[in-house]
């Protein structure tokens, strides 16, 4: 399943590995100097992902040193970027570290704009989640020019970051400055995507962004972790924060998709689930697959389009990473639910797009997960007039993106034909929304997040969610745990003394 993508962003590693010794050695003796402060404070800065979704991003700091946490883009909007330009952000070239907490594109996207602006430090990550984020950054960029965008850097510049990554196990402290030592806790959302836990100084302070995750355990991992040894401060996703943001529970979602698929095929149609290439697609795989080896769902072709089938065989080269069955499942060839037979690579473009979607009844996984782009607008193009088929949501649709408007009932869509013409686009297929597959906790979870955390942390940020989320999250998990909590806005500056 290894395509030549997944073999060149392999290949930068391995041609820069003398170089990155080399750069190992110069970080180590960097950040083993001794302080040369007394003063001891901590600064949170929001430079996004603040009363929205997306463009997640921050500044860790204190008298000596600034951390990036994330720099992504914000799906449905272009232009609209992390807040680099803050004086906390700046110079880029000076920050001392950057953090990733996992590699979807609202949280990686832009990382590699920061060595064309002159950054030449470290990438802090987990190994699955550094080559997930070079693929996902190749095809963000593949995909910008094939909509005739400007992508606002070059694949040189991906080279350049992964050749400066450094890898990091969960559970292991990783001194990452003079005074922060940063230890990365599963978070249970995709491969790889971890709780970032900084220790400020010498016990001074300890700082915990959740990056995106899913506190109960799913097909693919177990749930978040937040067994820490200390949190005063923790910065949390919300986006599911409202009161009544309750997803199904997994045996319900399952059911309720098979039933979906089943009505679908009896009537000849066909079914399109837009999905996150990382995450929800192999989540669906694993339903699908095992639906149809017990016979609850016909087997038929599942075609898989954009990203997924090179993000799935990341998924099997890390199965350390996965749920113990699954991951014994993997490692025998004869039982990789991966590799099951109707699992098919849609590789012809455009042409076998037509051809599939003229057959016979199937069901087709199509990045993006959104709708903002990507393959998933030709079987818009493509199935869209037709009632007997099935469009299902499964996954967050933010505001502003195409996704979030087919969601809420809108059917006359803007449409770009291949050529230079925009036009509208009527859809008269049937369109559900499946909750219970999305990678981030409901409010019960994200609440439980919290109540189980123990020490519970002094203070809540309540992030990376619209403003309904980030209100009702922060009002709820302040009434329910008296801790100070706030919804803050874009750039705003905290400081914990």
């Amino acid at each position: 399943m290894e395509s030549s993508t997944v073999d060149n962003v392999r290949n930068f590693l391995m041609q820069e590995r003398d170089e990155r010794r080399e750069f190992l050695e110069r970080v180590g003796d960097q950040i083993h100097q001794e302080p040369t402060q007394d003063t001891e404070w901590v600064r949170v800065t929001t430079l996004g992902c603040c009363r929205e979704v997306g463009r997640a991003s921050f500044i860790l700091s204190t008298p000596e040193t600034r951390i990036l946490i994330d720099c992504g883009d914000k799906p449905g909007a272009e232009g609209e970027v992390p807040y680099l330009q803050l004086p906390e952000a700046n110079p880029i070239a000076d920050l001392d570290a950057v953090v990733l907490t996992h590699a979807h594109l609202d949280h990686s996207a832009l990382l590699p704009l920061l060595f064309k602006y002159g950054y030449d430090g470290p990438v802090y990550t987990t190994q699955a989640t550094r080559d997930l984020m070079g693929l996902l950054q190749l095809d963000y960029l593949d995909v910008a020019a094939k909509e005739g965008r400007t992508p606002p850097y070059e694949s040189e510049m991906v080279r350049e970051e992964l050749k400066h990554t450094i890898t990091v196990d969960y559970g292991n402290v990783t001194d990452i400055a003079p005074d922060i030592k940063l230890t990365f806790h599963n978070a249970g959302h995709i491969l790889g995507s971890a709780v970032a836990h900084f220790h400020v100084g010498d016990g001074f302070h300890n700082v915990v962004f959740s990056g995106d995750v899913h506190y109960t355990d799913t097909r693919l991992f177990n749930g978040a972790s937040n067994d820490f040894p200390r949190v005063e401060s923790l910065i949390m996703e919300s986006t599911y924060g409202r009161r009544n943001d309750y997803q199904t529970d997994q045996e319900d979602s399952e059911r309720k998709l098979t039933e979906l698929i089943n009505d679908t095929y009896k009537q000849n149609g066909k079914v399109v689930i837009p999905a996150f290439a990382v995450g929800r697609s192999q989540e669906l795989m694993l339903v699908l697959e095992e639906a149809m080896r017990e016979n609850r769902l016909p087997t038929i072709p599942i075609y898989l389009d954009g990203m997924i089938r090179e993000a799935t065989a990341i998924h099997t080269a890390y199965p350390e990473f996965l749920r113990d069955g699954l991951r014994q499942r993997i490692l025998h060839e004869d039982e990789n639910p991966f590799l099951a037979e109707q699992f098919q690579q849609v590789d012809g473009g455009q042409e076998m797009r037509e051809d599939i979607a003229g057959g016979e009844p199937c069901i087709i996984l199509s990045t993006s997960g959104m709708v903002t782009g990507g393959p998933i607008m030709s079987w818009l193009e493509l199935l869209g007039s037709d009632p007997k088929n099935t469009l299902i949501f499964v996954g967050y649709q933010a505001q502003g993106t195409l996704g979030r408007r087919i969601q809420s009932g809108r059917r006359e869509i803007p449409f770009n034909d291949r050529g230079s013409r925009s036009e509208q686009l009527t859809l008269r297929f049937d369109v559900e929304s499946v909750s219970g597959f999305s990678g981030h906790a409901d409010r019960n979870g994200l609440e439980n997040f919290v109540r189980t955390m123990n020490p519970r942390p002094e203070r809540v940020l309540c992030v990376h969610g619209d403003e309904s989320s980030t209100d009702q999250l922060s009002s709820g998990l302040y009434q329910e745990f008296n801790i100070r909590t706030h919804a803050p806005k874009n750039m705003e500056t905290f400081r914990f003394d």
